[in-house]
């Protein structure tokens, strides 16, 4: 199964080109399904449904589905029997209400449900094509984040069974009342460790360029380019290919456009920053179009303006962002592309098999491979938008 996952800032038109592009690739005969995860769904306005998209696929042409994703659906569909308990739990400190049940949810939930959805539909093997309309960058970026930190959570409960209450705490709770309270029932764990088996694998999905991509939308404006850039950066550090861009609502350069002609010079200035800043990523060009683009015969049109007669599924651009190599001496050499990237901005430190990598207020956790785990990272650098890792045995010699 191919995934697409648009993402830019706020107003660019994202909804409208995921759009575009899941009904161009349905009419071409795949079957797909076109998510929204922003929280503020627009999807069925952008196809001009008489209601409003719900949780679950709903039919929009033969080979096309929709949907826009329900946290609370999600939670209470695959974390009801966990949240119940920490609910109950919390009564019992004195913690009621809306305030309980928000403490049982744990950190990177939210963002994780959604991504649980792509496995789900990857290995049912339901559609050939899955579009992602996410929220604009920033919350994209928690949203591609969210494997590393809801496994952590995840891993911590699963160590506290194994190690603490099933040989210890469940034992002393038949016996002892106040304890039995206290401790989770068997069906609270089973449902703990069916969510770390669906999130298996969902890394390893979103980082392969040959099944996902991130296809960035943008205006041709400033704030919008840097917000980009920033993007492409921090896409990157996660491991995701982005394999195009997409400028939208651009001015018509043959035309008269009264009071908007001096604003059309400063797209086409900002058009070539555009082509500056991103190549070698292909780029596409939107127009401008006199109507808003709502209803399918508009996002056919659109679609048509983006891909002309190309396949809109294509791997555009496979070069992965992160790249692991042994070299002669019995090193290792890890390179992550970090195009962008503000040098002082940037902390790396090793803990453990993890690298954690910061720019900013990013962060990634990033596990390292089996080979790399007696190994200890030496002084990193930049060279162009590569940052290099070199490794060395722990006696080995540093550079």
């Amino acid at each position: 199964m191919r995934t697409l996952i648009f993402t830019g800032k706020g107003g660019v038109g994202k909804t409208s080109v995921a759009a575009a592009t899941a009904l161009r690739a349905a009419d071409m005969g795949l079957r797909t399904l076109v998510m929204s995860t922003d929280p503020a769904h627009s999807l069925a306005d952008s196809l001009d449904l008489d209601g409003p998209l719900g949780p679950e696929p709903v039919r929009i042409t033969p080979t096309l589905d929709a949907l826009e994703v329900s946290i609370y659906h999600d939670i209470e569909s695959n974390w009801g029997i966990v949240r119940e308990h920490f609910s109950q739990l919390m009564a019992e400190q004195g913690v009621e209400g809306i305030l309980a049940d928000e403490m049982s949810i744990l950190p990177g939930m939210e963002e994780a449900f959604p991504l649980i959805r792509i496995k789900k539909h990857k290995d049912q093997g339901d559609y050939d094509l899955l579009v992602i309309d996410c929220a604009p960058t920033g919350e994209t970026l928690r949203l591609l984040s969210a494997p590393e930190s809801f496994k952590w959570a995840i891993g911590m409960l699963r160590g506290a069974e194994k190690f603490l209450i099933k040989p210890l705490l469940r034992p002393m709770s038949k016996i002892t009342p106040g304890l039995n309270k206290m401790v989770a029932p068997t069906e609270v764990y089973d449902a703990v460790d069916d969510m770390f088996r669906q999130m298996e694998g969902v890394t390893e999905t979103l980082s392969n360029p040959n099944e996902t991509s991130v296809r960035l939308v943008m205006n041709p404006e400033k704030m919008v380019i840097k917000e980009s850039q920033r993007a492409l950066t921090y896409l990157s550090m996660y491991g995701m290919t982005v394999d195009s861009v997409i400028v939208n609502k651009i001015l018509p350069v043959d035309q008269d456009s009264g009071y908007l002609n001096h604003w059309k010079r400063i797209q086409q200035r900002y058009l070539q920053e555009v082509e500056h800043s991103f190549t070698p990523l292909p780029i596409h060009h939107v127009p401008y179009y006199a109507e808003e683009v709502v209803g399918l015969a508009k996002l056919r049109t659109m679609g048509q303006d983006i891909y002309g007669d190309s396949d809109p599924t294509a791997v555009r651009y496979k070069q992965a962002p992160l790249d692991i190599a042994k070299l002669h001496d019995g090193s290792y050499r890890v390179k992550i592309k970090l195009p962008f990237a503000d040098v002082s901005q940037l902390d790396l430190f090793q803990n453990g098999d993890e690298l954690v990598i910061q720019i900013g207020d990013f962060r990634r956790i990033m596990t390292l491979p089996t080979s790399l785990a007696g190994q200890e990272a030496g002084q990193a650098e930049m060279e162009g938008d590569w940052l290099i890792v070199p490794f060395y045995a722990a006696n080995g010699v540093r550079r």
